[in-house]
């Protein structure tokens, strides 16, 4: 589990990961999808995960990194051969940290720097994105 809450509420303050998971649900709820939440800091465990929800149809990914920004190659490698777009956040400004996320490339966006609002901005956006790609997959079954 994540130690949102617990390490240095200075910076990310004491909200913990259940109560930001349940903050989610009901605005994945009030927008009408479903949202798997799942943490890992292994990133075997993560980029396994990400295969499995490609494998189950997923629409998208929201995802912060965390401490995979510094050397995520090969979480990276793997965002690269998914299909689904990709919106990464953090809670804080981490170019303001003077940090850079190996995995930024492979982002259709990231949202940096709102502490909790991140997440609720990058679900918003993870949406639109999924809602705008829907009707090129419908168009190109068509032909």
């Amino acid at each position: 589990m994540s130690y949102l809450g617990k390490r240095q509420p200075e910076i990310y303050g004491a909200t913990t990961a259940a109560e930001l998971d349940q903050m989610l649900q009901r605005q994945a709820q009030q927008r009408g999808v479903t949202l798997h939440i799942y943490y890992t800091h292994i990133e075997g465990e993560a980029i396994a995960r990400i295969y499995r929800a490609a494998g189950e149809g997923v629409d998208g990914l929201l995802m912060n990194p965390a401490g995979f920004i510094h050397t995520g190659y090969a979480l990276r490698d793997c965002l690269r051969a998914m299909q689904f777009p990709y919106v990464e956040v953090h809670m804080s400004n981490i170019e303001k940290r003077g940090l850079k996320s190996v995995m930024a490339e492979t982002a259709d966006g990231m949202i940096t720097g709102f502490g909790l609002r991140s997440y609720f901005m990058g679900l918003d956006a993870l949406l639109e994105l999924i809602k705008d790609r829907k009707p090129a997959k419908a168009k190109s079954k068509k032909k």
